[in-house]
């Protein structure tokens, strides 16, 4: 019971990072551009400050976890991120809302390599885990235009920065009453990497299995890179692809946020089963299925609109959520305990700065050839992706399994 509750707040703590994260993308595509007077594409970049804050901090959020406490940390990010939200509600020009931006980043930083750490623990389920998780974050992700859309049109953008923020500090509070006796302790985690002896049991040397590693966390990373590409591309754009596209049957702002919502609704559950074919069948073909599904739609949307271009957005952006846990499984697999929060930190530190440089270029495309081109783009990274992907070994060099998925170490 303890452990249920504990994963459900760490499940909270994901939709409420992706929420924040997303609810200027709506609110710029819906009515800021028009009340402060530029355009989409002139106002979009004022997001990147804060995704350049939610790359640099996921690095020292980790060292700290693993060196001062996780559920420490935890209480930071939902009371931290609740607090810079509220006071972004409150913001008057662009550069205002940069700057509260770059705060919420600062704070949203924190989740993944935390959260993801105390999830990622190994065992027969791990992919599964990892995935209802990734469900609780694109449920975020789509809650973010569906909420902002709506009170755009009931009380107006600003709500959509207060009302989570009050809603994520309160919860922090909660956090904090449930394992205040566990935040001023260091984690008693064990070892980092795991490393066989000479020879592990399946006959692989120590020479073959650094090899292994290393052609393995190189494909990580890379993987992770291009595929924050078409995750930040895909929902950072899709309200206003909506806006543009979907004209015939989304005329209104709550309508757009509504059928954006469906679709990353819809689409946040291919994680689960992937989760599921990443612990039958690990990731090497499952990785590559996702790929080939986010060529075909991608390459399929060019020109489309109304239900046709509806239709397929959820068929790319089942193959964007589908990809989530991937990676996550891959690190979880190969890291322990002591430094697993730190690895995690490194990984999103690489996904988180390119999410960064993805907001200029997707105003810098819509700018001058429109969201086509966008649609190319991310085709092309998927080819990249499958064929990164088929140099993967077809089994992990894994580490020694460790407890059940949620407690605190």
């Amino acid at each position: 019971m303890e452990d249920r509750k504990h994963f459900l707040f760490l499940n909270l703590g994901h939709f409420l990072d992706h929420l924040f994260l997303l609810v200027f993308a709506t609110a710029a595509a819906l009515v800021l551009a028009t009340e402060w007077g530029l355009s989409y594409s002139e106002l979009i970049p004022y997001a990147t400050p804060g995704l350049i804050a939610f790359g640099l901090f996921s690095l020292p959020a980790g060292w700290l976890a693993d060196r001062w406490s996780r559920e420490g940390m935890m209480v930071v990010f939902f009371i931290g991120i609740g607090l810079a939200a509220i006071a972004t509600s409150m913001a008057s020009s662009p550069v205002e809302m940069a700057a509260g931006l770059f705060v919420v980043g600062m704070f949203a930083a924190i989740y993944h390599p935390v959260g993801l750490s105390m999830i990622a623990r190994g065992g027969k389920s791990m992919g599964m885990d990892i995935a209802v998780n990734g469900v609780w974050g694109n449920m975020g992700v789509g809650c973010a235009a569906l909420l902002t859309g709506f009170l755009i049109d009931q009380t107006g953008w600003r709500t959509a920065f207060w009302l989570p923020g009050a809603f994520s500090v309160v919860l922090g509070l909660a956090y904090f009453y449930s394992y205040k006796d566990r935040v001023p302790l260091r984690n008693a985690a064990s070892a980092s990497l795991a490393r066989p002896s000479e020879v592990a049991s399946d006959g692989t040397t120590t020479a073959e299995w650094r090899a292994m590693l290393i052609r393995v966390t190189m494909i990580i990373f890379f993987t992770t890179a291009v595929s924050s590409i078409i995750f930040q591309g895909t929902t950072f754009s899709l309200p206003k692809v909506f806006d543009e596209r979907l004209q015939g049957i989304a005329p209104t702002a709550t309508m757009v946020g509504w059928l954006a919502f469906l679709v990353f609704g819809i689409a946040s559950f291919a994680q689960v089963i992937v989760g599921k074919m990443l612990d039958r069948y690990g990731p090497r073909g499952v990785f590559a299925v996702v790929a080939v599904i986010q060529i075909v739609f991608f390459s399929l949307m060019p020109g489309l609109t109304d239900w046709s271009a509806l239709a397929v957005s959820l068929g790319f952006m089942l193959g964007a959520f589908g990809q989530i846990p991937i990676n996550d499984y891959m690190i979880g697999k190969m890291a322990k305990s002591e430094l697993r929060a730190s690895v995690y930190g490194a990984r999103y530190i690489v996904s988180f700065a390119v999410w960064a440089t993805v907001v200029p270029l997707i105003a810098w495309v819509h700018y001058n050839w429109g969201f086509d081109v966008l649609f190319y783009i991310l085709a092309a990274s998927a080819v990249a992706i499958l064929c990164a992907v088929l140099l993967l070994p077809g089994r992990l060099p894994e580490a020694q399994p460790t407890a059940s998925v949620v407690p605190a170490e």
